[in-house]
């Protein structure tokens, strides 16, 4: 009989979950090539973003800034002190902000949420579930952002002053602004997918990776995949950089990078061989809406080159019907950002970015892990929409 071992009472929570990689024999044959999933729809919060943002929140709960994490662990052993109350704040009307309330619920601390008036009345009920403050204030994103900046965050402060007597720093609420997408500690949570698959793939499926694909929004997953795959801090003093030539079989593993027409500020920015910020978003998949992706995004894609970080677009309609083809098939709910990634797999794009040059037989034994980062915006009168709106554009739905 095994034993089950304990965390020590004074070792906080973990906000994030080691998810199943799964073969997928439907997508494996639309594909023609070797599909496993990896499912961050199953994370705590539903999405992927349990990984970085929590990673985030959870250190800065610590009395110092811990070092990068390891394979085996992210955060080092709490304070022994007493410390200053914290007070997390984010802007979000999706993933982030959800992934905010929760992590924040997991370390018993409160959180403030500031959304813009698109927030869609589930999301505000799962966050107000979640015991988190939320605010409604602007049309965008931007504007709910420079609301918190601006107002909610210097009125709580000074509230807490006011109650604290104005006794000075100790005894006041610690304020963490909580970025959805742009901060090392974010990118580095989400690195802990990619030692993940580095173990599934070797332990369970018995396989080498070709190829990992993943959306992009503001860039907080992919520049986690890229440090995993490339980075010198996950496989320090061997000088080969990441845990790719580990997982890849002696080479690092390529990264396919998609957005939709409309939400493609990477893809806008790779064309362009600077980076690009868009004037507006028109693409329905809001989540993946930023106007322009991270520095160190735009970094990773000058640094690897466009052969190992492609980048590459589908159509609304194409990711909102691969949405609705993959509740069918996989008994799952993705959102459309979700579902940018797993057209690829239907539409052929996978083997046109990733397959040139391979003959059937070449292409029938590349493995490709897909990136499943599941999301709060999908619902299945959603997908019953989709496909009624976007089914009669799209021949393989």
């Amino acid at each position: 009989m095994g034993s089950v071992s304990f965390p020590a009472a004074s070792e906080p929570p973990k906000p994030w979950v080691e998810t199943p990689l799964i073969y997928s024999t439907q997508l494996s044959n639309a594909a023609g090539c070797n599909i496993y999933l990896k499912l961050e729809n199953v994370q705590p919060s539903g999405s992927f973003k349990s990984r970085g943002i929590g990673n985030m929140m959870l250190r800065s709960t610590l009395p110092s800034p811990p070092s990068s994490p390891s394979s085996s662990s992210t955060f080092q052993e709490p304070p022994t002190t007493t410390q200053r109350k914290i007070h997390f704040f984010c802007s979000s009307a999706g993933n982030a902000g959800l992934a905010c309330a929760t992590t924040a619920h997991t370390l018993a601390c409160p959180a403030t949420i500031v959304v813009p008036t698109s927030a869609q009345e589930p999301v505000l009920r799962r966050l107000r579930g979640l015991g988190a403050t939320v605010v409604i204030h602007g049309s965008s994103w931007f504007e709910a952002d420079t609301h918190l900046r601006e107002v909610v965050m210097p009125a709580s402060a000074l509230e807490d002053l006011q109650e604290s007597g104005g006794e000075g720093e100790k005894t006041k609420t610690k304020q963490v602004y909580v970025s959805p997408f742009d901060h090392e500690d974010i990118w580095s949570g989400a690195t802990t997918l990619m030692d993940e698959v580095a173990e599934q793939m070797r332990v369970v499926h018995r396989a080498y990776v070709d190829a990992v694909v993943c959306n992009v929004g503001g860039g907080g997953l992919l520049n986690g995949i890229m440090e995993g795959v490339w980075g010198p801090s996950r496989n320090p003093g061997t000088g080969t950089g990441g845990l790719g030539k580990e997982v890849g079989g002696g080479k690092e593993p390529r990264v396919l990078a998609i957005e939709t027409v409309g939400a493609d500020s990477f893809n806008q920015s790779v064309k362009a061989g600077e980076l690009v910020k868009m004037k507006q978003i028109t693409s329905i998949a809001a989540s993946l809406g930023a106007v322009q992706v991270s520095k160190k995004t735009w970094e990773w894609s000058q640094m690897v080159g466009g052969e190992n970080l492609v980048s590459a677009t589908v159509t609304d309609a194409e990711a909102a019907m691969a949405s609705v083809r993959f509740a069918d098939e996989h008994r799952m709910l993705v959102e459309v950002s979700c579902g940018a990634t797993l057209a690829t797999a239907y539409n052929g794009d996978l083997r046109r970015h990733l397959g040139k040059g391979l003959s059937d037989e070449e292409w029938r034994n590349v493995n490709v892990v897909m990136v499943v980062c599941g999301g709060s915006h999908v619902s299945v009168d959603v997908l019953k929409g989709y496909r009624e709106k976007y089914g009669p554009e799209v021949a393989w739905a």
